[in-house]
Formats: C-alpha cells, sequence, structure tokens
C-alpha cells in the first residue's frame, strides 16, 4: 500500500435519442443524436465523477446528485464535476491523475479529445498533461456498436490536499 493515495474507478453508459445535444468532457459535439439523461447525461464526466468520488468513498453521482430531483434537470456536468471536486478537496484529497475512455460507434471523437482534456482540466484546477481522454469504437458489436449509445471509463488518482 502506497500511504496518501487512493484509486477510484468509474463507468457510465447512456442511449443516444433524437432531440438532444451530444456533450462529452463539458464539450458539445456536432451529431444528429444526444445522450438521454436527467442532466445533460455526459457520460464522459459521469465516469469520471463516479471514479473521484470512488476514491474519496463518498459513493457515486447518483447519491450525490439524485437523478430525481428536479435540481439537476438538464444541469451541466462540468457543474457538477466542480461540485465534487470541491467536495473531494473538503475531505482533504486533490484528483492527482486522471484516465478515461470513452467508447462510441459514432461519431467520431478524436477531433475534440483536447477540448475535453482541456475543459476537464480547467474543471478540476488541473494541468491538462494529468488529464487523459482517449475514443475507441467498438468494432460494430453489441449495443454500443450498433450505434445505441455511448459509455466511458474513468480511474481517477488521488493524493491529500497540497501535496
Amino acid at each position: 500500500m502506497i500511504p496518501g493515495l487512493r484509486v477510484g474507478i468509474g463507468y457510465d453508459v447512456h442511449r443516444l435519442v433524437q432531440e438532444r445535444r451530444l456533450v462529452l468532457g463539458g464539450v458539445e459535439i456536432p451529431y444528429t443524436l444526444g445522450l438521454e439523461g436527467h442532466s445533460d447525461a455526459d457520460v464522459l464526466l459521469h465516469a469520471i465523477m463516479d471514479a473521484i468520488l470512488g476514491a474519496a468513498a463518498l459513493g457515486d453521482i447518483g447519491q450525490q446528485f439524485p437523478p430525481g430531483d428536479p435540481a439537476y434537470k438538464d444541469a451541466s456536468s462540468l457543474g457538477l464535476l466542480v461540485q465534487v471536486a470541491d467536495l473531494v478537496k473538503q475531505q482533504g484529497w486533490q484528483v492527482s491523475n486522471l484516465d478515461a475512455t470513452l467508447v462510441a460507434q459514432a461519431p467520431r471523437l478524436a477531433p475534440f479529445l483536447e477540448a475535453m482534456r482541456c475543459s476537464i482540466g480547467q474543471a478540476l484546477e488541473m494541468d491538462t498533461d494529468r488529464v487523459s481522454v482517449k475514443a475507441t469504437n467498438p468494432e460494430g458489436l453489441g449495443s454500443l456498436g450498433r450505434g445505441e449509445g455511448i459509455s466511458s471509463y474513468a480511474v481517477a488518482l488521488l493524493a491529500p490536499l497540497g501535496k
């Protein structure tokens, strides 16, 4: 065990639907479909928040921001990420490193990854060289491969605040 470090993992998946904006990593992606959800359904930020909350043993985003609560209807997940960062800081932690992967058949996400990294780094007040965002294609396999949704995995490393 390495004293003073904590690791968390997050996963999220949302269905693609008509008449919704597609927001990933706080960046609006031009596409004909968007993700279904109570908030803006930013699957990448949801996985990242779950990873951070998990590392701090603070539950998950559903516990922190209940999906039935009207206060979070169409909420910006980027704003929720800032709140998660503040909550973790109150517990004496800071995000040291993030690594996340988006899984989507379409649209092509590579042109937007750098903007996502910058958006996430800014929300967490951390250098983008400690934020990794990647995208992969499910190669036509399963529901994601049929273009029915998008998923994301994330791992967060927390360190004591100020170290």
